[in-house]
């Protein structure tokens, strides 16, 4: 999509023009989401029914002003908009106040904004090219975006395996930017021509009620906002925190998907959570509790994971015996290193069903090895959808994990772990075989800043990991935020 991303390039390009101004990265793309929402409502919705944006706080009428007038009408417009709109443009626009002083600096944004070639952004979708503003974002090390962005590739391949049907419930309780619900609703339009094949009512459901969240952050959520209303999507996206009581109204799901934040509680504390059988200050551990208790029964689910969630002992060993009572976990993918933005943290995805009972759902757990000698990804090696061929090709068809598989032996990347075996490793799920023939191997190794950002990652969680202990020992109450 070549129009997308030279569009994507040149909004992006932009963001120099409002250095003078101290605007951060982050900041930028909220500010041109607002200005970006303006100008799409224009060139979708000429009627403006369905993005409801009140007459006289259009995009023209902006344009229509210069100078001070002009910056001072957008910060009424923003004003506006986040208190007098319809419910979907307030979200986008709440507590919304412009970090531009300079008024030619707004000038140049709508002038530039409105020159560029918008017939065919259309054409090519400006979901996509929003999509595309967020990853731009998301890969610019500064921006800080990355821990609210999940990598593309893993997101559409974790969706192929899972395989979600019209008329499911779609949840992710770590939204982001909204990537696993669009992904999911991608997948679903896809094979059924766009949603035409399904009756009127379906059509409805799937456009607003079959796929829900919560985001923490209150100008992620704006971003993810904008992004779901892009694809045609109005499902609920919760302003909030899963780990407090909200996350325990959440309705149950047909299918949850989702990649937490890592690191522990914000400030120490205990999730305050009451419906948890296993307090924990640990927020991979909290959230996997969320995702297997809130699925229904026969629901499947793929939540992304660091490695310690596998192996932390106590409450982390009672916690993944619980998942494997209640759930069967099929399938575990150990994530090769370097395919999320600024983390150097080993991660996985696991992959399980809810059972009918609660008792001895698991019976063997069968992992897939995409980390030991693979590739460093980074800026030489991009990490593509590609990369997941031969694991979706060994996943099998069947999205809850019980297609015929085959132990591909020692030398081989997937294998078969029984529960007894797991049980006897006293539930520890780090399972590696393969010996590591790159150690040593200095053409491999990855950029000096990309091991720098991997240190930074490291270090950033244990920090994290320490203050939460803290908290504890000191005896601070559970921390809501």
């Amino acid at each position: 999509m070549t129009t997308t991303h030279d569009i994507v390039q040149k909004l992006w390009n932009l963001c120099d023009v409002l250095r003078d101004d101290g605007i951060t990265y982050h900041e930028y793309v909220t500010e041109l989401t607002w200005l970006l929402f303006l100008k799409m409502a224009k060139e979708t919705d000429q009627n403006n029914r369905r993005w409801q944006l009140p007459a006289d706080y259009r995009w023209d009428d902006l344009l229509a002003t210069e100078g001070n007038d002009q910056l001072k009408f957008y910060r009424e417009l923003l004003l506006h908009l986040g208190t007098e709109a319809a419910p979907r443009i307030q979200a986008i626009y709440a507590d919304a106040s412009t970090a531009i002083k300079v008024p030619r600096h707004l000038k140049k944004l709508v002038d530039s904004i409105d020159a560029l070639d918008w017939y065919s952004a259309k054409t090519e979708g400006l979901g996509d090219l929003y999509e595309g503003l967020l990853e731009k974002n998301a890969s610019e090390k500064k921006s800080g975006a990355g821990q609210y962005f999940t990598p593309r590739p893993l997101i559409d391949s974790i969706v192929s395996c899972v395989q979600p049907k019209p008329g499911e419930t779609v949840q992710d309780p770590a939204a982001g930017t909204g990537g696993f619900l669009i992904a999911a609703d991608r997948y679903v339009k896809e094979r059924t021509d766009n949603l035409f094949e399904l009756k009127t009512a379906e059509q409805e459901f799937q456009r607003r009620k079959a796929f829900y969240g919560v985001e923490l952050v209150p100008d992620t959520r704006r971003l993810a906002l904008m992004n779901l209303m892009l694809h045609d999507i109005e499902g609920e996206l919760f302003l909030g925190d899963t780990l407090a009581p909200m996350g325990a109204e959440l309705p149950k799901a047909d299918v949850i998907l989702t990649n937490p934040p890592f690191g522990t509680k914000k400030g120490g504390g205990l999730p305050t959570r009451d419906d948890f059988t296993y307090p924990t200050s640990n927020k991979q551990l909290a959230f996997l509790q969320h995702v297997y208790r809130g699925l229904k029964a026969g629901g499947r689910a793929a939540i992304v994971l660091p490695d310690n969630v596998l192996f932390e002992e106590n409450t982390g060993t009672k916690i993944r015996a619980d998942l494997m009572e209640k759930c069967n976990l099929h399938t575990i993918l150990r994530l090769p290193t370097g395919i999320f933005y600024a983390q150097g943290v080993k991660t996985n995805v696991l992959f399980f069903t809810r059972g009918k009972t609660d008792k001895a759902n698991t019976q063997d757990v069968w992992v897939y090895d995409m980390r030991t000698n693979m590739p460093a990804f980074g800026k030489r090696t991009p990490f593509t959808r590609e990369h997941f061929a031969e694991f979706e090709k060994t996943f099998g068809k069947k999205p809850d994990g019980t297609s015929k598989r085959t132990d591909q032996g020692e030398a081989g990347r997937f294998r078969c772990f029984g529960r007894d075996e797991i049980k006897k490793r006293g539930d520890n799920l780090d399972i590696s075989w393969l010996k590591d023939e790159s150690a040593g191997n200095h053409d491999e190794l990855p950029e000096p800043d990309e091991i720098a950002d991997a240190i930074m990652g490291h270090l950033k969680v244990a920090m994290e990991e320490l203050e939460g202990l803290s908290g504890l020992l000191a005896g601070e109450p559970a921390d809501a935020g």
